[in-house]
């Protein structure tokens, strides 16, 4: 478990749940391969087990709540496809959206889902590319995009077109999209809640890629699974 302060591990026997051992590190903000490495090398210690008798690695954190709290997400554009710049301004709501980095397209759904206007693709291209060297990760919402996702995905496509492995990098920006996430219709709730998830991918990723680094350095090559706020693993 990777925290704001201290990184815990902890040695568990799954067919019985005793905990066989536990360490305590300091999480080294800096760079979190230190403070992972002395928790599991600690936990180990004086113990007879071998790392390569490990069968599951199960990570949490509160990293992603802190980068919130602290507002300390990755850099992300919002791109916004069919909402009214006038009325976002004039209701103060551009203090919600999180980043910005916004980027209005024309285009959308309305209520029932019906296409009100044609995406301008063009213009999203041009948002993408203009900023594909300077975020982290991109954000996509509609205004009805949860009664129909269609120009959400279309975005998505040319996120994952302009910045993939055809640019010379090593794979596409990480690209959030509205409807994804929930079915409700508060449509700057819902970009608000999409550009948050969106900030936290980059570093979550490389959380993960760090522990698996870790794990790897070790002699840990048992599946890695994420502990969820509910408890379950992915």
């Amino acid at each position: 478990d990777t925290g704001g302060t201290y990184t815990d591990a902890a040695l568990v026997d799954h067919a019985s749940g005793e905990v066989l051992a536990s360490a305590k590190a300091l999480t080294t903000h800096h760079d979190l391969s230190i403070g992972i490495g002395q928790a599991v090398a600690a936990v180990f210690a004086g113990q007879a087990f071998s790392p390569t008798q490990i069968g599951l690695v199960a990570l949490s954190t509160t990293l992603a709540t802190n980068a919130i709290v602290e507002g300390q997400g990755s850099p992300v554009c919002l791109l916004l496809i069919g909402y009214e710049p006038d009325l976002i301004r004039q209701y103060g709501f551009e203090r919600e959206l999180v980043t910005q980095d916004v980027v209005y397209l024309r285009g959308g759904h309305d209520g029932a889902g019906d296409e009100i206007a044609p995406l301008d693709e063009a213009a999203a291209r041009e948002a993408i590319l203009a900023r594909r060297n300077r975020v982290e990760a991109f954000a996509v919402s509609g205004y009805f995009g949860v009664r129909n996702p269609a120009h959400e995905l279309q975005v998505r496509a040319l996120v994952e077109e302009l910045t993939g492995p055809s640019t010379g990098s090593g794979h596409s920006l990480p690209v959030t999209c509205g409807h994804e996430l929930t079915t409700r219709l508060n449509a700057v709730r819902r970009a608000t809640t999409t550009t948050l998830n969106a900030q936290l991918i980059p570093l979550l990723r490389e959380l993960i890629a760090t522990v698996r680094r870790t794990l790897n350095e070790q002699g840990i090559t048992a599946p890695l699974m994420v502990v969820k706020g509910d408890g379950s693993l992915v």
